[in-house]
């Protein structure tokens, strides 16, 4: 299982939000490329990029950000926010980013994620960030009447590299990740599920890693990286230490 370290920008700078809220902000960084090479010394074998001004507005915000990242570390790059056509999946990924998410758009223009997984097989995500039990959309602005598992299920078989599920309500709240709804939405479909929201420590990776063989494939954690609640490195050798 993945422990992938968050760096969220807004307005240039890595910061975390609370639930999602923009006003709801603190400000870790002014240099999010210093972020990023601090996660890769620590052992990071994947880094989450979120462009939070973009997924706001629905086109990228930070993509200078997002290109400094990509030159200062050699570990694969997973980045989402604001990404709605093909020309920005295409510079993101001439870019240096490995994997591109798509979260809005997989309501809105179905044949786009169709397209985009037939262009870049295995890089593109599915991102779904639930609030109780329904989807949102636009950077969680927007509440929809659908589950995360209903809006899965269509998206079997297509090319996915994985599923992103965060649960709102614990984001950036370090309330314990949403196992449950973490757990049936990855016996629900085949596609592999990367759980975001609420990690508190290091209890949470072990919660996790003890339901893996639902589908669970990883795990992103931000806040409690930056709080120094959980250390990185001690949650890596956990990982790689579970039997």
């Amino acid at each position: 299982m993945l422990v992938i370290p968050a760096i969220d920008l807004k307005d240039g700078k890595c910061v975390r939000l609370l639930q999602g809220d923009f006003n709801l902000s603190t400000v870790y960084s002014a240099h999010p490329s210093d972020i990023a090479v601090r996660w890769q010394e620590k052992g990071a074998q994947r880094i989450h990029v979120i462009d939070l001004d973009g997924s706001r507005d629905g086109l990228p915000r930070n993509r200078d950000a997002v290109k400094e990242i990509a030159g200062a570390v050699d570990v694969p790059l997973q980045v989402g926010g604001g990404i709605r056509d093909m020309k920005t999946v295409d510079d993101y990924i001439n870019m240096g980013v490995n994997y591109v998410i798509l979260g809005t758009v997989a309501l809105k223009d179905r044949n786009f994620v169709l397209d985009a997984c037939a262009a870049y097989g295995g890089k593109i995500i599915l991102a779904l960030d639930a609030r109780d039990g329904k989807v949102a959309i636009e950077g969680w602005t927007e509440s929809t009447d659908r589950s995360p598992a209903q809006i899965a299920s269509e998206y079997e078989g297509i090319g996915l590299d994985s599923i992103i599920f965060t649960d709102i309500r614990r984001d950036g709240m370090e309330a314990g990740v949403n196992l449950e709804s973490t757990r049936m939405l990855a016996r629900s479909v085949h596609i592999p599920i990367i759980a975001s929201g609420g990690v508190a420590n290091i209890h949470d990776i072990e919660k996790l890693l003890e339901a893996r063989e639902s589908g669970i494939m990883g795990v992103i954690t931000g806040k409690a990286l930056y709080t120094g609640a959980l250390k990185l490195e001690d949650a890596i050798a956990k990982v790689a230490g579970f039997a």
